[in-house]
């Protein structure tokens, strides 16, 4: 439903929303900004695998390993060595507290590492009562260890010297840290925001893609990847992120796709062989025409003998061919299970409903269409190309196709295999899938063999056919989560975190939405078996503070992956056009924790290359909202703090929703116009219907409190004279003047452009006849308005001569926009 006007909803006035920020201020405190571990080597802390015996107080979690502890000891027995009797009584604590700090979770911030413009300390940041005791008693301590001549220069001046071992932000400073509960509750564990979204980071792995649709590893030890686009290349890519620039499979002319948003058919699946290495065999899955028939293909090829990041193109041997009666719900996955056997995902053919047959093709076991199909596809050289695994469900049925390993699928979009738990192996073998839903619910199913999961009975938990769902005899299996379209319109099926470097996801299953852009989490409850849900979203703040990482991704969520060594990616894009370039591939990251260093060590294996190399250049930033402060200036009665510059940089003192208030005190009174579409889709209100910035939306430039200089094409919405927010009579700004939009041809293409212009997602109904009043006052400047929906503005589309018109403005055009689709679309 889309949302009223201004007035409607009852707007707060400015002194209300100043008294909120004010509460909210004095209820937070001032300097409470999120806690940031991060160690000296610009990583986030780790639990050592072994006590530590110099560093006792770090032994749980923190920045040293049982190396890095004797290191610290043996510094400590050298710069000792040079203490009297009575100086090392007095000095001994106070050198190991100073040493220690090293291993502190919050090092980097103890040692200012994380100011580029300093170099990083050689004593933490102390403070000031603890530094007094340190000057009186131990400050001649300070020329065997530390080598800083400016600290050292300060000896005589308690004043000077304590100044210049202070901390810009005093809660981090030692040992005040230490008994600061807000930086030391759940350290270690994933950080969430005040809903409960767990914060994750991203590190940017490929970019300029076309709707890349899978990524895959060989399994090889080269620790190579592959990444397929949807027009049918597929492209190798080198553990350093380089690509090759020869593809290492191009059937993009044999592909069936379109450049259309949202088409399903294309290159969707490739997977090697587990005995590739060996036999070098490779399958894909993709659409193609034969004599005016859509088919799905499931293809065999051989890797070349020449090159290893080639396939031999000529080697291709067609597997399965399935006719597709329609467009969508092709399906898409393939995967070779635990036994051996090739795996192969079908959709159930298209349209809404499953219309096919008395019951759908997801429950006709005649067909292959919204199937689990298991075939085994090796020593296939010689007699069949596969042959049935003898424990399929259904060999013994004569009406059953014996390729079927689990039925009632309706699209199946991305699947997986757990690894199983690291040490445990606990969880092993178990199918994950998404299951896109038809028009009111998203589902995930965990696939076992002979199951039947409900389609076209039932979408979700509830039912979809009313009277095929209250037949007994269908025994289907619900599905272990199920979310309604409020939250997302398309699953992207993902992985259970099995990887090394993030040891707190481990168990997590991780998976997305294509429409919404959620990023999402299931966790099993053992003591139930159910499983309890998380959103993830990107690290506000300082959580993303590490180098490399980014916090932004683009929205629609088209795939998952693992690498050899089990560390979970996706793939996404801003344009979902199998021939836009703007698909990027990210490697998730929990900064709150990382495995010890030297165990996650990936050692590959050399690979032979003859192709170019082309070098990753990242595109994304890490976006830091940071309200700005006057500098501080220095008196001349301090001393400088180790050569930094007199005005001290701007500090982050208040959360990243005080910055979002005030935005929105300056902004209340805009003018809801605008002169370019927005890079992304406007933002979506947040589950429970909590308005917010929708989590992975890109940079937007900050907004100003002057109006915009308007610029042709430019509009804004009328309701009755005065103005609309998200509905109203479309008015447009060209040449200087402000006119409206006559046309009795105006259709929900010509309603979208507008309605994205102005930031909304969705048009939800383009109304003819001046529903929202007549525009009098105004010239009409467009008349038959004709668009495609994607233009940037309505000048863009084909339309009349300005000022030219047949109508009246009995006629003006309007729209009604919003946020959210309101209407039953089929997925």
């Amino acid at each position: 439903m889309a949302h009223g006007t201004r007035e409607e909803t009852g707007r707060p006035g400015r002194g209300r929303l100043l008294a909120l920020l004010l509460l909210l201020l004095a209820a937070t405190g001032p300097g409470q900004v999120r806690s940031h571990p991060q160690c000296l080597d610009f990583k986030p802390p780790f639990r050592p695998p072994r006590q530590l015996t110099f560093c006792i107080q770090y032994s749980g979690f923190g920045c040293c390993d049982a190396e890095r502890d004797r290191a610290l000891l043996e510094r400590y027995y050298r710069v000792s060595g040079h203490l009297d009797q009575a100086a090392y009584a007095a000095c001994a604590s106070h050198l190991q507290d100073l040493l220690c700090q090293e291993c502190s979770p919050y090092a980097a911030h103890l040692f200012d590492a994380e100011d580029p413009s300093t170099p990083v300390r050689t004593v933490p940041g102390l403070c000031q009562d603890y530094c007094v005791q340190v000057w009186q008693h131990c400050r001649s301590m300070l020329h065997h260890l530390s080598p800083d001549k400016e600290l050292l220069a300060l000896e005589n001046n308690m004043a000077k010297f304590c100044r210049y071992l202070s901390l810009d932000d005093a809660d981090y400073c030692f040992p005040r840290l230490l008994a600061n509960e807000r930086l030391n509750q759940n350290l270690g564990l994933v950080t969430a925001d005040s809903e409960g979204c767990l914060q994750l980071c991203l590190v940017e792995v490929a970019n300029g893609l076309r709707n890349p649709v899978v990524m895959v590893h060989a399994n090889d030890g080269t620790h190579r990847f592959f990444i397929a686009e949807q027009v049918g290349l597929v492209w190798t890519y080198l553990p350093d992120g380089s690509r090759l620039e020869k593809p290492f499979l191009n059937i993009s002319e044999a592909v069936l796709t379109s450049p259309w948003e949202g088409d399903e058919r294309g290159f969707l699946c490739i997977v090697f062989h587990p005995k590739s290495k060996f036999n070098g065999k490779v399958y894909v899955y993709y659409s193609i025409e034969v004599k005016y028939e859509e088919r799905i293909r499931i293809s065999e090829f051989r890797i070349s003998p020449d090159d290893m990041n080639v396939l031999d193109h000529g080697s291709e041997r067609i597997i399965l061919e399935i006719e597709e009666p329609a467009s969508n719900h092709n399906g898409g996955e393939l995967l070779f299970g635990d036994d051996g056997y090739l795996y192969i995902f079908t959709g159930d053919g298209g349209m809404a409903g499953d219309p096919f047959g008395t019951f759908g093709n997801a429950q006709n076991k005649s067909t292959l269409l919204g199937k689990v199909l298991r075939i085994n596809v090796d020593n296939n050289d010689r007699g069949p190309l596969y042959r049935i695994p003898p424990d399929n469900p259904f060999v013994e049925d004569p009406k059953a196709r014996p390729e079927i390993y689990a039925l009632g699928v309706r699209n199946m979009w991305r699947c997986s295999f757990d690894r199983g738990d690291p040490f445990t192996k606990e969880g092993k073998g178990r199918l994950f899938c998404g299951d896109v839903g038809q028009n009111k619910f998203e589902e995930v199913d965990i696939v076992e063999k002979g199951k039947n999961y409900g389609c076209r009975a039932r979408e979700g938990f509830s039912c979809y056919d009313k009277k095929l769902c209250i037949n007994s005899s269908l025994d289907d299996v619900l599905p272990i989560y199920a979310y309604p379209h409020k939250m997302g319109k398309s699953v992207t099926g993902g992985y259970v975190y099995r990887g090394c470097e993030s040891p707190n996801l481990n168990g997590l299953y991780i998976f997305g939405d294509f429409m919404s852009g959620r990023l999402m989490s299931l966790k099993e409850n053992r003591a139930t078996g159910g499983w309890e849900y998380n959103e993830l979203c990107m690290g506000t703040g300082q959580t993303c503070m590490f180098p490399g990482f980014i916090n932004n991704y683009y929205p629609y969520i088209i795939s998952f992956a693992e690498d050899e060594a089990g560390e979970l990616y996706f793939m996404s894009t801003g344009i979902p056009s199998a021939t836009a370039p703007n698909g990027v591939v990210y490697k998730i990251v929990d900064t709150s924790r990382r495995a010890p260093p030297g165990k996650c060590r990936v050692e590959p294996l050399q690979v032979k290359v003859k192709s170019r190399l082309r070098k990753l250049v990242p595109k994304e930033k890490l976006i830091v909202k940071t309200p700005t402060q006057p500098p501080k200036l220095k008196t001349t009665t301090k001393a400088p703090r180790r050569g930094r510059p007199t005005a001290e940089s701007p500090q982050v003192t208040t959360p990243d929703w005080v910055e979002q208030i005030l935005t929105l005190l300056r902004n209340q009174d805009r003018v809801q116009t605008t002169t370019r579409t927005p890079a992304t889709k406007a933002p979506k209100p947040r589950k429970k219907g909590r308005g917010g910035e929708r989590r992975g939306q890109r940079r937007r430039n900050r907004p100003s409190t002057a109006l915009p200089q308007l610029q042709n094409g430019a509009v804004r919405l009328m309701n009755r004279e005065a103005k609309g927010r998200d509905r109203g009579r479309v008015e447009i700004f060209i040449n200087d003047e402000w006119g409206t939009v006559c046309d009795d041809l105006w259709n929900s293409k010509a309603a979208a452009v507008v309605c994205h212009q102005l930031g909304y997602a969705y048009v939800i109904r383009a109304t003819k006849k001046a529903e929202f009043g007549e525009g009098n006052l105004l010239r009409i400047l467009l008349d038959d308005v004709q668009c495609s929906g994607r233009e940037k503005n309505l000048l863009e589309c084909s339309h009349a001569d300005v000022g030219k018109h047949n109508c009246s403005h009995k006629e003006d055009a309007g729209v009604i926009c919003s946020h959210e689709d309101d209407t039953e679309t089929d997925n």
